[in-house]
């Protein structure tokens, strides 16, 4: 009932321990706080947050629009809706080394188990889109070394993200993560790898974990998780498909109302209201204050 049973800190220790057995963790993006409910019903390891799904929530691209308010926001209604560890995209950071510091603290304080920081210009775009800049390799290790200083919670896994495999190679790439793993990455995300091998040639670099990213329509192929656990991957994401999955259905059945003038033709296709309440446990609100709730769920 109500928000999750575990600490943040509780869930922070629980994503190190799964980090350190070596398993691949699948991590699907959560567009709003029910959804990462229903992520941990299905049994995957934790939660993603994505920066590109917060902007698409609000209407807006993902180039750099959202502020770090509406990013801690969301990130805590989410996280506390469930008990798996979340990792969000903190983009650049929100700003300078301080302003760095300060955006750890403010997604530490929202109860997120672990945050990327990424080494793009300032205001970025889609890490699959082409037209990208990165900085220089100086200011995303004082990006990171900020937002290593700035953590309370030694728990707390900062990653670094790289995008500079589109614009310099994949050895510059290679470069840029051992640098960052020296700054104190606990992590690296190497962005828009073109292939396994790739994504092999980054994990063969260093000795920290490595996400990878199966986002849909982008620069990388849609590999497995047998794949990706056979070449030493630790993390996948699959940051905007549920979202996608959502609003093609839900486009579907507005045509479907356009051309039948009713949803009768998909109502197989929706949860069903009883599936809604046993998600969100309508049941544990009724038992706590049956003056407030009391009720018979149809079948």
């Amino acid at each position: 009932m109500l928000y999750s049973t575990r600490t943040a800190a509780e869930k922070r220790a629980a994503l190190r321990a799964e980090l350190a057995t070596g398993r691949l963790l699948r991590l699907p993006g959560a567009f709003n706080p029910l959804s990462a409910r229903l992520i941990e019903r299905k049994g995957f390891e934790g939660v993603y947050i994505s920066g590109a799904v917060l902007s698409a929530d609000l209407g807006l691209p993902d180039i750099g629009l959202t502020t770090l308010t509406e990013v801690a926001g969301r990130s805590q209604q989410i996280a506390r809706m469930t008990n798996l560890p979340a990792i969000v995209d903190a983009d650049t950071g929100f700003g300078e080394p301080m302003n760095v510091a300060r955006t750890v603290q403010t997604l530490e304080d929202a109860g997120v188990a672990g945050l990327h920081i990424e080494d793009q210009v300032n205001p970025k775009r889609c890490g699959h889109l082409d037209g990208k800049q990165v900085v220089d390799e100086d200011t995303v290790l004082k990006r990171i070394r900020a937002a290593v200083q700035g953590r309370r919670d030694q728990n707390l896994l900062i990653m670094a993200r790289t995008d500079i495999r589109a614009v310099d190679g994949m050895q510059a790439a290679i470069d840029r993560a051992k640098a960052l793993v020296d700054a104190g990455a606990d992590a690296i995300f190497p962005e828009a790898m073109r292939d396994l091998s790739e994504f092999e040639a980054i994990r063969g670099a260093v000795d920290v974990p490595v996400l990878a990213n199966m986002t849909e329509f982008g620069k990388s192929e849609l590999f497995s998780t047998t794949q990706l656990a056979n070449i030493g991957i630790n993390i996948v994401i699959y940051p905007v498909s549920l979202l996608r999955l959502a609003m093609g259905a839900a486009e579907r059945g507005l045509d479907t109302i356009i051309a039948e003038g009713s949803l009768n033709p998909v109502l197989g296709e929706m949860q069903h209201r009883a599936d809604l309440y046993e998600l969100i446990d309508y049941a544990a609100y009724n038992a706590f204050d049956e003056g407030v709730f009391n009720f018979t769920v149809e079948k």
